[in-house]
């Protein structure tokens, strides 16, 4: 299962929006999607009518889907994480990233055999990790907290749906992963020994379009971010609602969406002027995890983009 097949989620209290632009003669911008708590704005905006006809949404089951309709030119943009866009970037794809739409807060997590005490514990134990994903990111995390080097743990390459059964046949010592997979593991017996709240600011989820789109379907990309910040409001104004409309859309029970509350934060207008500013945090932490990336053989180059965020798509201002 793709990490962004479930659910997690903190509202930015307090989010107003400016009006929505109007509509650009360039065609409508194709935007790749898929079923992500960070991403449910836009369906909520497309739900309500609130996506102008410039914006056309091309669901997907995953990631994958939205990074080889990047690659085949079949897209104009995607909702992504910043491993994934760094990854594209690699590949000489030129992306722009136009909003944040969730940072995790406790999400991704590091669930551990009782005799595993601490960080440092982890050498040499078999950890369950899924390499090309996000859970990978964080394992590269773990180690550099931990002071430990890629080669001091024995790394079990497997997707986070399978860790369970790899650890109830006792082939792992740990798991790098994410709901529902952490929970099973828990009940099994694991315990929960570092989260992504101990790396803040630090995984986040993205909307990214192509440079070409941002430079020649200007207004479309506008209407795209007004749109992700006119559904984040009715998020924040209308809870109980949101949580239903998602809960249906993801074919869960309400409470599953409510116990994810906590684990990642959707950041306002004032946060993404913030995230987006040149040199800011969001590349500041994309820069160190390109390093990081290519240390470990994710990516064979460091991509060399001078500025990965534009602010100026965002809307102008908030009430």
């Amino acid at each position: 299962m793709q990490r962004r097949e479930f659910l997690g989620l903190s509202i930015a209290a307090g989010l107003s929006v400016a009006g929505l632009p109007g509509c650009s003669d360039s065609g409508p911008l194709r935007f790749g999607i898929h079923p992500w708590i960070g991403y449910e704005p836009l369906y909520l905006a497309d739900d309500f009518n609130w996506l102008p006809e410039t914006v056309s949404l091309v669901p997907g089951t995953s990631a994958k889907d939205s990074m080889e309709g990047l690659l085949s030119g079949s897209l104009d943009g995607a909702a992504l994480t910043l491993d994934e866009t760094i990854r594209l970037w690699s590949r000489g794809l030129e992306l722009i990233v136009v909003a944040v739409a969730d940072l995790s807060a406790g999400a991704d997590v590091l669930i551990v055999r009782p005799t595993i005490a601490n960080l440092s514990a982890l050498k040499g134990q078999r950890i369950a990790v899924e390499l090309n994903g996000v859970s990978g990111i964080m394992l590269l995390k773990i180690l550099e907290v931990a002071g430990l080097g890629p080669n001091e743990v024995i790394k079990v390459d497997l997707p986070v749906d399978q860790h369970a059964e790899a650890w109830s046949r006792g082939e792992v010592d740990a798991s790098v992963c994410y709901e529902p997979t952490a929970s099973v593991i828990e009940k099994s017996g694991g315990v929960r020994l570092f989260d992504s709240s101990d790396i803040p600011e630090t995984i986040f989820d993205l909307l990214v379009v192509t440079r070409e789109t941002a430079e020649r379907n200007r207004s479309a990309v506008l209407d795209l971010v007004s749109s992700h910040f006119a559904g984040l409001q009715h998020m924040v104004r209308s809870m109980h609602d949101s949580v239903y409309r998602i809960a249906d859309r993801q074919g869960i029970a309400p409470n599953d969406v409510r116990a994810a509350l906590a684990t990642v934060m959707l950041p306002d207008l004032a946060a993404n002027q913030r995230y987006l500013t040149a040199s800011g945090r969001l590349e500041t932490v994309a820069r160190s995890l390109s390093r990081l990336m290519v240390e470990e053989g994710l990516i064979a180059r460091a991509p060399e983009f001078q500025h990965l965020s534009d602010s100026s798509f965002l809307p102008r201002s908030a009430s």
